[in-house]
């Protein structure tokens, strides 16, 4: 008995990775909500922290196009394909072409931005006078603290495609710690500087951390600056930027219309957000994530069966998570808003928080839909719908934000969700159905 249940629950396998990556999820999630809970206690009138919030959104527009754009899509197929056939150095050729590439396109885009960036910002935000100062130099530490997460989330592509969950997430746990010892020890020092510099400080410990992770895991870094599975996933890679420009263009208009409704309106945002994203992370993500390679693996191997084996049980565990979880997250406003330090703002914050709890089970079988397509090796269906997802919040944002104010953002985006899910749902079967007709 002891050995089936041990065995069920190895994060070898799809529940037991899950399980291990929603305890990591949740440690992240708990950090981050402590983290936020500094953050406004340290900086009560919120303008700093709706500063610093918005500053990461044009360096995580760029890095999610630019980098993530190819790391979600393809290097776990094409890793998996290599541990799938036990080819140790495929996989040790073909990380060390990605992580080299990654770094100098990036790097040369960040250096190009932070140069301009003084220019660009006033395009990007209703700040003005000091706010928009702080911003243009928050926006550019956040570039520097994007071009180190190339090589953290190179790494952590790794991880998951051997399994190694527990480190893959514990990292993000060392990173947030970093930005509250910044709020905590180097605001008193630094001012308003203090969380930014403890958020660099973090990058550069989980940058460390992983590197570690996948050396103990078999990995060796190989000096090339190019692999010939690089030419398959920039393919696989160029509708997916269209689908991570579309979510992070949401994210960036959404702050656009927030940081003019009105001193906190980003925050209260962000933080409802940040909450509903704690219940996505435990069950969505961390389920999605635990069974990429398993359908990756299943996708390389023509094992159709299997593959929607691993779909059906993953989507019949989320609905079971999901559902009770944004009920209770909409129940729980009073405590959430206590716990980030926002209790003065809790009538607005607790319709927002129940506004994005409606969303938690689409966004989370969405997770799962977008890695079914990937393992497949199909990422231009997951774009289109991506895309489409990203227009519609915006656009519903956009048109009911004269009348709703900051809940314009929440209902935009729960809309978006549910048009991304209906359309995935639906082309997901044909394309199985194509590509078993092929093999």
């Amino acid at each position: 008995m002891n050995l089936r249940f041990s065995s069920v629950f190895s994060q070898n396998r799809i529940l037991g990775g899950a399980v291990v990556l929603a305890c990591t999820q949740f440690g992240a999630s708990f950090v981050g909500l402590f983290r936020d809970r500094i953050l406004a206690k340290t900086f009560p009138e919120l303008h700093i922290v709706d500063v610093y919030i918005a500053a990461f959104r044009p360096s995580d527009l760029l890095f999610q196009m630019c980098i993530m754009a190819g790391f979600s899509v393809a290097v776990v197929p094409l890793l998996a394909q290599y541990k799938a056939k036990g080819e140790q150095e495929h996989m040790n050729q073909f990380l060390s072409g990605v992580v080299a590439v990654a770094a100098l396109v990036f790097g040369v885009l960040a250096l190009f931005f932070a140069i301009c960036f003084s220019w660009i910002a006033p395009i990007l935000t209703q700040f003005q006078g000091d706010a928009l100062a702080l911003y243009i130099h928050f926006g550019r530490l956040a570039l520097l603290t994007n071009f180190l997460f190339v090589f953290g989330n190179a790494f952590g592509q790794y991880l998951i495609t051997v399994q190694r969950y527990w480190m893959y997430g514990l990292t993000p746990i060392f990173y947030t710690l970093g930005t509250i010892a910044g709020t905590l020890y180097l605001t008193p020092v630094f001012g308003p500087y203090g969380p930014i510099y403890g958020t660099l400080g973090g990058s550069v410990v989980y940058v460390l951390l992983r590197f570690a992770a996948v050396y103990r895991s078999g990995f060796r870094l190989r000096k090339t600056l190019w692999h010939p599975d690089l030419t398959e996933m920039g393919l696989l890679m160029i509708p997916r930027m269209m689908a991570l420009g579309a979510l992070q263009m949401e994210l960036l208009l959404f702050d656009t219309v927030a940081s003019g409704l009105g001193a906190g309106s980003v925050t209260i945002n962000a933080y409802a957000r940040n909450f509903q994203s704690v219940v996505v992370g435990i069950a969505g993500i961390a389920l999605a994530q635990s069974a990429f390679s398993l359908l990756s693996q299943s996708a390389a191997q023509k094992d159709f069966g299997r593959f929607w084996i691993y779909l059906r049980k993953g989507v019949m565990i989320l609905l079971v998570l999901t559902i009770p979880g944004a009920l209770a997250l909409a129940a729980l406003a009073p405590l959430a808003a206590w716990l980030v330090h926002i209790s003065h703002v809790l009538p607005v914050f607790a319709v927002c928080l129940a506004l994005y709890a409606v969303s938690i089970p689409f966004e989370s079988i969405n997770h799962l839909l977008l890695r079914s397509f990937y393992a497949l090796k199909h990422t231009t269906t997951p774009a289109v719908f991506s895309v489409a997802n990203g227009f519609v919040a915006i656009a519903v944002a956009w048109l009911l934000s004269e009348k709703f104010g900051v809940y314009s953002l929440a209902l935009g985006f729960t809309c978006g969700q549910i048009v991304q899910l209906i359309g995935l749902a639906i082309l997901l079967p044909r394309r199985v159905r194509l590509l078993s007709t092929q093999s």
